[in-house]
């Protein structure tokens, strides 16, 4: 069995570090009816806090975000359009808030669409990815090539931070 990757990967760095480093790493989701996901990280973009206009926490602490004000390692899920739960982990320490959102894996490219494969909902909200029994990352080996773009269906917040390269998928 593959070693499970500790809250201090997620604790002792930015969102931009574990966005990088967290392509070709397995997420694995076990839905304790014996049937299990295994699947590499393919696709992901970071989110930086007060300053980054495309981070909810630019906003503020609310009870939205207050996750993301938290130290690195738990689960950040939100609900967009009201049916797709969007897969972020919390990066960082307490009061510095970023998150990275996992956009895609192997055979489920798209954030909307791996929720709705991982089966998320609001109760994932805070889980701890170290000592989770349903979700979380585990150490593999990369094949490919990381490239980074500019993140996705961010216009929202201004030329600088829908342009900033903070995208990062493998090829």
């Amino acid at each position: 069995m593959n070693k499970r990757i500790p809250n201090d990967f997620f604790q002792n760095n930015d969102a931009l570090f574990v966005a990088e480093n967290l392509i070709g790493k397995t997420l694995v989701r076990d839905f304790g009816n014996g049937e299990v996901i295994r699947s590499k990280i393919i696709e992901t973009e970071a989110y930086f806090g007060g300053d980054d206009l495309a981070c909810h926490a630019s906003k503020g602490r609310t009870p939205r975000t207050d996750i993301m004000f938290q130290d690195g390692g738990k689960i950040y899920v939100y609900l967009i359009y009201g049916m797709y739960w969007m897969l972020n982990f919390v990066t960082g320490k307490e009061n510095h808030p970023q998150a990275v959102l996992i956009r895609g894996v192997e055979n489920c490219i798209g954030p909307g669409r791996l929720g709705r494969m991982l089966q998320l909902d609001k109760s994932f909200y805070g889980e701890d990815l170290e000592t989770s029994n349903r979700i979380w990352i585990e150490y593999s080996q990369i094949q490919g090539t990381i490239i980074t773009t500019a993140r996705i269906g961010i216009d929202y917040a201004g030329e600088i931070w829908k342009n900033k390269p903070w995208r990062f998928v493998l090829t």
